[in-house]
């Protein structure tokens, strides 16, 4: 497969992404943590092949980008008070938050009955994730290789397993989200990331 790379300021970039997603492709793209790698939410095959392209064991589940708050309905099933607080003082911003999955999800997208879904505060991220919808994302690397701070660094990793890469230099922030389980009678910390679990604990 051949992977083509296309900068952000191409005034192309959102219509090739949206074509290659709607074709049942993967795009790479920056967001303010690390570059990520997405499909539609609503293509099992496509999410399918996220995995392969990752090599990344189908057990863990892949979370979803929205790219504003309405969207978090198609994606949730109940979006408890305490997330949506966590979310209107954090979002857009580096936290997922794992809240009960919607029945509609394809069943390859979490083997559990729960997903992480976050708002990231990229600009063009948003605007992808605004004209697309809602999108399975994960880090564009190789499960277990190194988190991809940079164009590149997703070609050294993904070139030839999926099929666009969209450039916008440098990701802003280089550490992943922190992620919260929302889920349970008490929040868990279930990765410490960009923002710490004690100012998460505070709210």
């Amino acid at each position: 497969m051949f992977t083509r790379l296309i900068p952000t300021s191409s005034p192309n970039a959102w219509g090739a992404a949206l074509d290659v997603l709607r074709r049942g492709g993967l795009v790479a793209f920056p967001t303010d943590t690390v570059y990520g790698v997405a499909a539609l939410i609503s293509d099992a095959a496509a999410i399918d092949r996220l995995y392969q392209a990752k090599e990344r064991s189908t057990n863990k589940a892949i979370a979803v980008l929205v790219g504003e708050l309405t969207q978090v309905e198609q994606v949730a099933a109940q979006f408890p008070a305490r997330a949506r607080r966590l979310a209107e003082r954090y979002w857009p911003g580096a936290l997922t938050l794992v809240v009960p999955r919607h029945p509609a999800l394809p069943a390859n997208l979490s083997p559990t009955p729960t997903i992480g879904v976050r708002m990231p505060d990229h600009a063009f991220a948003r605007a992808l994730l605004r004209m697309s919808g809602p999108l399975a994302t994960t880090s564009a690397n190789l499960s277990g290789g190194p988190n991809p701070r940079d164009a590149q660094e997703v070609l050294e990793q993904l070139d030839g397993r999926i099929e666009l890469v969209v450039d916008g230099g440098p990701a802003p922030g280089g550490v992943p989200s922190t992620v919260v389980d929302c889920t349970g009678a008490d929040l868990v910390i279930l990765r410490q990331g960009a923002i710490p679990g004690d100012k998460i604990l505070s709210i």
